[in-house]
């Protein structure tokens, strides 16, 4: 290979990596994961598939085309925030022009796929909870009110929902209770990490709870959604969704979240917030996790 040549391939690989993080990635990878265990619990046996590689590209192409616009509404926050200011828009790696083309042709191409490969309800879903998460949360409720997590939490907590209706084309009452569980487990996963972000978000004059109304405040509201997480990460058993293995999981990691959340609560330090933070992922992870082994176990 000449040396042209080699530049080439580096160069390419640069902006495909540019243009990767765009999508934030790791968020794109547990909005996908939900989305999978809801296609999986909508069958008794396994998901076809032609019909599980569509909804999964469908959906984490759709997502990442959101997270990318959210970028690019975001970019000069971005560029403030230390948390996000090595972001390749910031940084100037990627232009406003090329991630909008970017986001828009990877959203237009996953709500296509979903269309024509999946079916019309999951894209139309798909699509709302896109203007969602990318216009009503990004653009309206997040510069406008410290309760704007609780209320756009409602877009991140659609990809069970999503799933289930890949495979059974309707909106059922047991992915609605996978959508309640991630609805109540946005507030205190995002809080604890705004928490011990405050003076950033302050900087950048974002309405963040714990910059409107202190911290006291936002340690008892964590406390109290994770209580309501606990009861509603219950509901599967006690709808018949799932068995004992679910069940003994959920125990498990509410006990816990509990411990974190009860600690970080008495005692408040950014240390204790970031373990909270980062548990919260895992719990969310393993919790249904737990729901997709239930499922299968005797299968």
């Amino acid at each position: 290979m000449t040396s042209s040549s080699a530049k080439t391939m580096q160069d390419l690989s640069e902006n495909f990596k540019n243009f990767f993080s765009l999508c934030k990635p790791r968020v794109t990878s547990l909005i996908v994961f939900t989305a999978l265990i809801g296609m999986f619990l909508a069958t008794p046996g396994m998901v076809p598939w032609p019909l599980l590689i569509a909804t999964t590209v469908g959906i984490a192409f759709a997502s990442g085309a959101a997270a990318a616009f959210n970028c690019l509404i975001e970019h000069k926050i971005d560029a403030i925030m230390a948390r996000t200011r090595g972001r390749a828009l910031p940084t100037g790696q990627v232009s406003s022009g090329q991630t909008s083309i970017f986001a828009s042709i990877l959203g237009s191409t996953g709500l296509a796929i979903l269309y024509f490969f999946v079916n019309p309800l999951t894209m139309w879903l798909t699509f709302a909870t896109f203007v969602g998460y990318a216009v009503i949360y990004t653009v309206f409720l997040k510069p406008a009110t410290p309760m704007n997590i609780v209320i756009g939490g409602a877009s991140g907590a659609m990809p069970p929902i999503l799933g289930w209706a890949a495979v059974n084309n309707v909106v059922a009452p047991e992915s609605l209770i996978m959508f309640l569980i991630i609805f109540a487990w946005t507030p205190p996963h995002f809080w604890a990490l705004a928490l011990y972000r405050r003076e950033e978000y302050a900087k950048v004059g974002m309405p963040m709870l714990p910059v409107t109304h202190g911290e006291e405040f936002t340690l008892l509201h964590i406390l109290l959604y994770t209580i309501i997480l606990v009861a509603v990460s219950f509901m599967p058993y006690g709808m018949h969704m799932s068995g004992l293995i679910y069940l003994v999981s959920a125990i498990i990691l509410n006990a816990i979240f509990m411990a974190y959340v009860v600690g970080l609560y008495r005692k408040y330090s950014d240390d204790l917030a970031k373990r909270t933070f980062r548990y919260s992922i895992i719990y969310l992870t393993l919790l249904f996790a737990a729901l997709l082994v239930d499922h299968y176990w005797f299968f």
